[in-house]
């Protein structure tokens, strides 16, 4: 079981308050998810006592996890067999959950 300091909860109860929900990703175990909408992040702890981004905020498909790949010179995000390209819309809502969530992250 993960043990968070204050400063970590404090973190993670801000996300919630703005719009973020704590999930469990059985495959990253150790790690902490954050969802909204369709968008998702693993979060660690950091060693300097807040938590850190572990590699990059996603799209999900069916609730999974995706990476981004280039094919056909196009970005598509993928999960097993299943696809969705990389519009610039879903790139620009990716963007802002990014930025939501090291805003949040960070904030005091």
């Amino acid at each position: 079981m993960l043990e968070l300091t204050p400063v970590q909860t404090a973190a993670l109860e801000r996300l919630v308050a703005q719009g973020f929900t704590l999930v469990a990703f059985p495959l990253y175990a150790s790690a902490i998810g954050v969802r909204r909408n369709s968008f998702a992040a693993l979060l660690l702890p950091a060693a300097e006592g807040g938590l850190r981004v572990l590699g990059e905020p996603c799209y999900l498909i069916d609730g999974n996890l995706t990476v981004r790949v280039r094919r056909a010179g196009c970005q598509w995000f993928v999960w097993k067999s299943k696809g969705a390209e990389a519009t610039p819309e879903l790139l620009a809502q990716l963007g802002r959950f990014s930025k939501d969530l090291l805003e949040a992250m960070s904030s005091p």
